[in-house]
């Protein structure tokens, strides 16, 4: 029974609406519920992803529609979700935990209870630093991906290895964080996080033109890739429709089976929008039925291969054979550079 919870932690989806603007009705519908149990000298956490404000703004006022007061009859902290699906380096409890009450006192409590779980956990001085700290985070990472992709299109109009250039630079020992491109943004934090930001920006009479112009280059990308596409098969004789290309991953990210917002997807669906005979294999997503795909991953073999056109990369799995893929001599359009990781050249194999 939650009434007899120490600690509430509310930790609900909170996506974009279909104007790009925040969508806290998940956050708004769980903090109901929780003000209907909710008992003196309990904490509650908010753990969902949010713009600055949305603690004091909207959790607070529901959580006190039954008369207690927030920070004196409970308490109420913001801490947000630090994960890395797939990686195994860093597991959940040995991220540093990031906690901000509406008061010293819930901050207190907050810290006390995430303390017995995390390695370390970092108080800072309110709800709003702790939202905008999680923000700042992913829009960091969105800007650097969206300079990097901008960075990969430039260099390839003038012939230059934009992975050469990144691991060139990132021989400085200081001054420089290397980023990759690839074929878009996806997952549930990159692709909506910024946006959470900028909205809130404009609100209180802001401009974010840089954010958004990342994001306007990070999600031009799947029609960049498409494009690049299409020219390398014309180049041999090929035009995009009725090609059979073969697309390795739809998968946001490596190793994981999450299709979120996936670039992958946007690129698919164009490839099936301008006739191209779509398959694709992915380990970790056995069917895709979003944006008007109805897709199933295909086993790969020696044969399937030899039938293709084109292989496009779009998620660098790591249980996949891309020496043996290469070795058959069909096109290659490698968006992760998978390829240049393993030391895989040849004529046929095309880096984004």
């Amino acid at each position: 029974e939650l009434r007899d919870a120490t600690a509430i932690s509310i930790c609900v989806p909170t996506p974009l609406g279909k104007s790009q603007d925040p969508d806290v009705s998940f956050v708004v519908s769980a903090t109901e519920q929780v003000a209907d149990i909710l008992v003196r000298g309990q904490t509650v956490i908010l753990e969902s992803t949010v713009y600055p404000g949305a603690t004091e703004e909207i959790v607070a006022p529901i959580l006190e529609r039954g008369g207690m007061k927030a920070g004196e009859d409970f308490f109420l902290a913001f801490s947000p979700e630090r994960i890395d699906p797939g990686n195994t380096e860093y597991p959940p409890a040995s991220i540093p935990k990031i906690v901000g009450g509406i008061n010293d006192k819930s901050t207190e409590r907050a810290v006390d209870i995430y303390s017995k779980v995390f390695a370390r956990v970092t108080p800072v001085g309110s709800t709003r630093e702790a939202e905008m700290a999680k923000l700042l985070e992913n829009t960091f990472r969105a800007v650097n991906i969206g300079l990097v992709n901008e960075l990969a299109i430039m260099a390839h109009g003038m012939g230059i290895d934009i992975w050469k250039v990144i691991d060139a630079a990132a021989t400085k020992p200081f001054g420089f964080m290397p980023f990759y491109p690839g074929p878009g943004w996806g997952g549930h934090c990159i692709p909506v996080d910024p946006f959470y930001l900028t909205w809130r920006a404009r609100i209180d009479g802001f401009e974010s033109g840089f954010i958004e112009q990342a994001a306007r280059v990070n999600g031009k990308m799947p029609a960049y890739v498409v494009d690049r596409l299409s020219k390398l098969l014309n180049e041999r004789g090929l035009p995009l429709k009725g090609s059979k290309v073969l697309m390795l991953g739809v998968a946001y990210k490596r190793d994981v089976g999450d299709v979120r917002e996936s670039p992958a997807l946007d690129i698919a669906e164009r490839l099936v929008e301008s006739g191209s005979e779509l398959i694709y294999h992915d380990p970790h997503v056995e069917t895709v039925s979003e944006k008007g795909l109805d897709l199933s991953s295909t086993p790969l073999s020696p044969g399937l291969i030899s039938e293709q056109d084109c292989i496009l990369i779009t998620t660098d799995h790591a249980d996949v054979d891309y020496r043996a893929i290469c070795d058959s001599g069909v096109l290659v359009f490698d968006t992760r550079n998978v390829t240049g990781r393993l030391g895989i050249e040849g004529p046929n194999v095309i880096k984004l």
